[in-house]
């Protein structure tokens, strides 16, 4: 038997440590341990087993906890994770190690009635015919008992107190039923039988393991009908007995797609997000690694989760930034799920009806399979886009809805049609000063404006959450009523409809607004339904919604996204307005768009107008190949962070001193943040520009090796491939 076991333990550890294995317990790699460290007590998994080496003096293993063993293929993902992200392997496995959490919130044990046979010391009529329907001796819950006897929960419960009904404590419902791959369901059409063949024909882990997986691209314009084209994936998935992953940037604002996966296989599936805690959490983690749980709905930590039988990813909206991980260990979800995919030997499919130029690049060079739904289901057409040129049609003062905006809303309602207004930018006003002495609100912790929010009567700081009483005079200069909002946010837009149209009902979409994912599920249930007129949004509405009575999209403020000096800025303008104004016409009556814009021969702009989608691919992949930027060359941020502004410009200039850039490396910086304070700290940035071919990875850590160590409050963090520049 091994003497000695390498565990690596959930810290921010980059090795693996030592433990002799004591006479009489059995390991195995992958196995969940409890170690001595330093004084305390706490878990690792089993990395390596060494059936040469001597215990010796190594402290030994002190036990094996009984949770399902992390496989070969997820700790294989975590070594090529660290090595990747150059994050330490022990915070790579902290996100795929989660253990039983004593103190969590449990469940709600499920209890159910039945009769005792004792009478009850009083008797009415109500009583009786609960009494009746128990006579039978079944168990059934208080709800259920009571709804079947026509009377109220009360009644049952007075019986209860009694003593002539009893409880009895029910089997816990399953987290998810098996869902039925051939539920009846609506046909597909003939593109999209076509697009399922070829997801379904990709290539087996059980039919040739030696060339399973692979990466397919589904590329479909709104309203095409993709997510049930990759359902009859996910069905013939399930008929193999393996199980399905479907991996979404939004996973709390789900519940219409949920619907869609309970229409095609009768029940919902599992859903894995932050917001499942407790008992139902640690049901979830066993039903997956037992197989138990056949499809999981999740956001970007579902990736980690300790599947049995992977036998599909599904990405969807892969275009999203949301599914990178910005804090902690430098992720993105997309990548990610190809690799555990080439790890698992199973297919992944990337869907979305704006794919990222990543993904593009990569289907037309031939590394991904390319599956195209060119047009909408049932023949419906794309919604007709068009400028409102805002240099010509200017809004009338105090307002930020054009002239023409305004006639098309008025038409829609007429028609008894929805209306969308988007507006990428949350809260009332992104600025408030002082028309007395110009002081402008700014957060104490961040270097960023305070967003008035008008319906909390309060100015927040969107990076770190900060919050103040919005006040009745300048804490400036005292003077009362010369606070102004500046800009237009959606509180404002929805206040400037409801003067213009006082008497229609308007809903606004932020992920702000109080109620939280509860309350957006409702709302966006509310726009499906048609019982709203006007709906005013940021980039929420914008993320595969289907608003069937929605005809009409008005873009505010097309040109936020095009000023910022982000690489990908224009292709996150273009997949944000594409998708936004998709939105329009996808029921039985056309749809359209108008789009206010100061810019509107923006190459961006115009190639939405003409809605050649390929023209704007073709100039896009075109600029970032001559400026070798991703995916033709390599990026990589070094972001400096300390308390003092001083300490952190000192550090980057003394990194930037050691870099000693090889041929194909560029270093620049270090420069201030666009953000520079963030929670407190100050914040540099050094960007390394390589070409494709050079390992960036091998690189950083030379350069780490060789240059000055953070010390104090000092902080590095590294963002291989970043998707934010701020």
């Amino acid at each position: 038997m091994p003497a000695v076991a390498e565990i690596l333990i959930p810290l921010a550890l980059d090795t693996a440590y030592s433990y002799a294995v004591p006479p009489g317990l059995t390991l195995a790699e992958g196995d969940v341990v409890q170690v001595p460290l330093g004084p305390r007590e706490t878990v690792g998994v089993v990395w390596g087993l060494d059936e040469r080496a001597s215990g010796g003096n190594l402290r030994p293993v002190t036990g094996r906890i009984e949770v399902p063993p992390l496989s070969e293929p997820l700790r294989k993902l975590v070594d090529w994770l660290a090595r990747y992200t150059l994050a330490p392997k022990g915070s790579a496995l902290a996100m795929a190690l989660r253990l039983p959490d004593e103190g969590a919130q449990r469940e709600n044990p499920r209890i159910g009635v039945r009769a005792s046979g004792r009478p009850p010391a009083r008797q009415t009529a109500a009583r009786g015919k609960v009494l009746a329907v128990a006579s039978d001796g079944a168990v059934r819950g208080k709800s259920a008992l009571a709804k079947e006897a026509g009377v109220s929960v009360g009644v049952v419960d007075g019986l209860i107190d009694d003593g002539a009904l009893e409880t009895v404590a029910l089997v816990p419902e399953p987290v998810a039923l098996p869902p039925n791959p051939d539920h009846p369901r609506v046909p597909l059409s003939d593109a999209q039988r076509d697009a399922a063949h070829d997801l379904i024909a990709a290539p087996s882990p059980a039919s040739a393991p030696a060339e399973a997986g692979g990466t397919i691209l589904l590329e479909g314009v709104t309203g095409s009908g993709k997510t049930e084209v990759y359902f009859e994936a996910v069905a013939e998935c399930v008929r193999e007995g393996r199980q399905a992953l479907v991996l979404m940037p939004e996973i709390a604002l789900t519940a219409q797609f949920l619907d869609r996966f309970a229409g095609r296989f009768g029940v919902r599936p599992a859903t894995w997000h932050s917001g499942i805690g407790g008992k139902r959490r640690e049901r979830i983690r066993a039903g997956v690694a037992s197989g138990d749980v056949s499809v999981v709905v999740g956001a970007r930590s579902a990736l980690f989760l300790p599947f049995n039988r992977l036998g599909l990813i599904v990405v969807d909206e892969e275009h999203e930034s949301a599914y990178k991980q910005e804090d902690g260990v430098h992720y993105h979800a997309r990548d990610m799920a190809v690799v555990r995919g080439r790890l698992e030997g199973c297919p992944v499919v990337l869907a979305s009806a704006t794919p990222s130029i990543e993904s593009r690049v990569n289907a037309q060079s031939g590394r991904y399979r390319h599956v195209s739904l060119p047009g909408r289901f049932g023949g419906r057409p794309l919604p007709d886009i068009k400028a409102i040129d805002m240099r010509l049609d200017k809004p009338e003062r105090g307002r930020f809805l054009s002239p023409p905006m305004v006639n098309a809303v008025k038409a829609t309602l007429e028609a008894g049609e929805q209306a969308l207004l988007f507006l990428n930018r949350r809260g009332y006003a992104p600025l408030t000063l002082c028309r007395a002495c110009g002081h402008r609100y700014q957060c104490r912790n961040c270097s960023t404006w305070l967003v008035e929010h008008r319906f909390r009567r309060a100015l927040v700081c969107h990076q770190c959450g900060y919050a103040e009483r919005k006040p009745e005079a300048c804490t400036e200069c005292g003077a009362f009523d010369h606070l102004t909002p500046c800009g237009p946010g959606v509180e404002r837009i929805a206040e400037e409809a409801a003067e213009l149209f006082p008497d229609k009902r308007i809903v606004v979409l932020s992920s702000d607004f109080p109620g939280g994912a509860e309350r957006l599920r409702q709302e966006l249930e509310t726009v499906a339904a048609g019982e709203c007129d006007i709906v005013i949004g940021t980039q929420l509405v914008a993320k595969g919604h289907n608003f069937p009575h929605l005809t009409l999209v008005g873009v505010l403020d097309a040109d936020i996204g095009l000023t910022t000096g982000d690489p990908r800025a224009a292709e996150r303008t273009f997949q944000l307005l594409q998708q936004v104004t998709g939105r329009a016409g996808r029921g039985e009556r056309p749809g359209r768009a108008l789009v206010q814009t100061y810019q509107p021969d923006h190459p961006v702009i115009a190639a939405l107008l003409s809605g050649d989608a390929e023209r704007f691919y073709e100039e896009e992949i075109a600029a970032r190949e001559a400026a070798g930027l991703p995916p033709f060359g390599r990026l990589a941020a070094l972001i400096v962070s300390a308390e003092e502004r001083e300490k952190a410009e000192a550090h980057g200039q003394a990194l930037a001193r050691a870099a000693d850039p090889p041929p194909g490396v560029m270093v620049l910086g270090p420069a201030e943040a666009p953000l520079a304070l963030v929670r407190g700290r100050w914040r540099f940035r050094l960007l390394v520009k390589t070409e494709r071919g050079i390992d960036v990875q091998s690189y950083l850590r030379d350069w780490l090796a060789r240059g000055p160590k953070p010390r104090g409050n000092l902080k590095v963090a590294i963002d291989v491939d970043p998707q934010s520049f701020l």
